[in-house]
């Protein structure tokens, strides 16, 4: 035989078995790359199909927007009964309280808890 600069003198034998070892690993690589393509592929349409789902820091934006706006208008409207019947301060603090339960029952309906009768 002659030596072709390894150690062991059987070049063309290990590096047969190093290609087969390759080409079993290259091929087990593909398949997983494909099953992860297609769970990729699938959570990319279960999302868009879900529709314009807002993300949940929109979602925290418009329910505080929704409470806030309820004791704003309920203290606005107490305010104003105040001022015309000049019953300081128990105006604004009934309009306080009915603005809190505005504001809670509007979030609770944005936010899905409370539904509709059928």
């Amino acid at each position: 035989m002659q030596n072709d600069g390894t150690p062991n003198g059987n070049g063309d034998k290990s590096r047969a078995s190093e290609d087969v070892d390759l080409q079993a690993r290259l091929q087990r690589l593909g398949k997983r790359l494909d099953e992860v393509r297609d769970t990729g592929q699938e959570q990319r349409r279960a999302s868009q199909t879900s529709g314009g789902d807002p993300s949940a820091m929109g979602k925290a934006f418009r329910l505080s927007t929704e409470f806030v706006a309820g004791i704003i208008a309920g203290c606005g409207l107490g305010w104003a009964v105040d001022s015309f019947t000049g019953s300081k301060p128990w105006g604004l603090i009934v309009g306080m309280m009915l603005g809190f339960g505005a504001g809670v029952w509007n979030v609770m309906r944005a936010s899905g808890f409370l539904r509709p009768p059928q």
